[in-house]
């Protein structure tokens, strides 16, 4: 029988992939490429729409997700991070919202088993990336009028419902609420989540929830420091809290060292391959990532690192090779006491 993820966290770091897009990139495709023979006349550009390759490219996401899983990857996320009908708006593609989800669930899961079959005692497992939306529930986008939001909680939340029923449906293994920068999006993705295995009466499948620290601050983006953005959503009991993309490794530490005090479930860090040069192109070589990460595993800070933005199977195999001599960061025993008033 297949481990499960909690079984396999308590024996060792396990190891999540690296980035999507910086792989996409490296194919080079074309406007005719995203837009395959379905989408051949669609009338808005689409190049750029990533998530759209899961149905008009599917075997190039199969084999990025298959070069992550021969670096040693054990989680492999879903290429869904803009799989909602609020950013897919951007391309007038609001309604393939739900099919996008599960054309990406099963590519990952088709890679995912494959690799499972070809070593039982290594399963691995398929995460469904749900990313932070183009639209902000804590912030104004215009300055002359602070109280305006672009988007209600009720419609955030219906976009994420319809993301996650389709990821279910496409059989992931966990749902990742991920990069993290406003808080009460997130809180309306793990409202989605619970509320959709409630009523379609399903086991609710674990969540991990991974923030962006945005600058040297130690906040969010909305204006959290790390410890309340943990509070505002430790009621979801997720299997794993964490943080991403935004900082590299270097500048991600001191953050992860103080998650590693303060959370009482699994962590996780997958951190960009250093901050990006004036190209916007990243340079941090893989090594050099890997050495900063051990030191995390080390020092008993992590329970599942990776990679964001920038980085490679290459970045992901230096990872997973330098943290394997490393137990994982153990939970913390919580004791809660009753107190009558």
């Amino acid at each position: 029988m297949k481990k499960t993820i909690q079984q396999c966290l308590s024996e060792r770091i396990l190891i999540i992939d690296g980035a999507m897009g910086t792989m996409i990139q490296q194919h080079k495709l074309d406007e005719k490429d995203y837009r395959g023979e379905r989408f051949k006349d669609w009338h808005t550009d689409v190049k750029g729409n990533n998530d759209l390759l899961s149905i008009t490219r599917p075997q190039v996401i199969v084999d990025i997700h298959k070069e992550y899983l021969e670096a040693g990857a054990d989680i492999i996320e879903t290429n869904t991070f803009s799989s909602t009908s609020i950013a897919q708006a951007d391309y007038d593609m609001q309604s393939l919202a739900y099919e996008l989800n599960v054309a990406s669930a099963k590519c990952a899961r088709k890679a995912a088993d494959e690799y499972t079959v070809k070593d039982p005692a290594k399963p691995r497992f398929v995460a469904g990336a749900i990313g932070p939306l183009n639209k902000t529930l804590s912030l104004s986008p215009d300055v002359n009028n602070p109280g305006y939001r672009a988007v209600t909680f009720d419609e955030v939340a219906a976009a994420y419902t319809e993301q996650i029923k389709g990821l279910v449906d496409g059989g992931v293994d966990i749902l990742l609420i991920e990069t993290i920068f406003d808080t009460l999006n997130a809180k309306a993705a793990i409202y989605a989540a619970k509320k959709y295995f409630r009523e379609a009466a399903l086991p609710e499948l674990p969540i991990m929830i991974s923030g962006t620290i945005t600058d040297a601050s130690g906040r969010t983006l909305s204006g959290q420091t790390l410890e309340a953005f943990y509070v505002s959503v430790m009621h979801a009991k997720p299997l794993s809290i964490g943080l991403n993309c935004a900082l590299g490794a270097t500048q991600m530490r001191p953050h992860i060292e103080e998650l590693s005090q303060i959370a009482g479930c699994y962590t996780s860090a997958y951190p960009n391959a250093g901050l990006p040069n004036a190209f916007g192109e990243y340079d941090e070589q893989p090594q050099e990532t890997a050495h900063i990460i051990e030191e995390w595993a080390k020092e008993g800070f992590v329970n599942i690192v990776g990679g964001c933005c920038g980085t490679t199977p290459d970045h992901i195999k230096h990872i997973a090779e330098q943290v394997k001599h490393f137990e994982p960061r153990q939970l913390p025993v919580i004791e809660l006491e009753l107190v009558e008033q």
